[in-house]
């Protein structure tokens, strides 16, 4: 499925939108160049399941928890060096728990993402418009 978006708002109402609908124990990777709009988002993603506290990209603490209608762990591996390092912050008590886990840069980890994750990829288009973004949900 490929969604088009115009502006920030639409994109953060799809991303709420996909955590409304979302089940425990999904896996969403998210995929896109930096600025592109996936920490929009995912605040989306995490309106849709009930949080309403800040939500920001775990750039330097790799994964931060939110609790909502289900948890919400965000993680962001970019500063990962060796899939090894994920053992070390227990990653499969989050991958394998009954909340939803939403990775940024999850092709660093891709050996240890399980089969069946959501693959969502946002990508700008600037000849489009500097708010567009074609978002592509597999």
């Amino acid at each position: 499925m490929t969604i088009e978006t115009n502006s920030p708002e639409e994109t953060f109402a799809l991303g709420q939108k996909l955590g409304e609908q979302a089940k425990a124990g999904q896996i969403y990777t998210l995929n896109g160049d930096l600025g592109v709009g996936k920490t929009v988002f995912t605040q989306g993603i995490a309106r849709g399941l009930g949080i309403t506290e800040a939500v920001s990209s775990p750039t330097f603490t790799i994964v931060n928890e939110y609790t909502g209608t289900l948890p919400l762990y965000h993680f962001d591996v970019y500063r990962i060096g060796d899939p090894e390092e994920m053992d070390e912050i227990g990653y499969e008590d989050y991958f394998y728990g009954r909340g939803i886990c939403l990775i940024e840069w999850a092709e660093l980890i891709e050996e240890l993402i399980p089969e069946g994750a959501i693959s969502i990829t946002i990508e700008k288009d600037l000849e489009k418009g500097f708010d567009y973004r074609k978002i592509t949900v597999e």
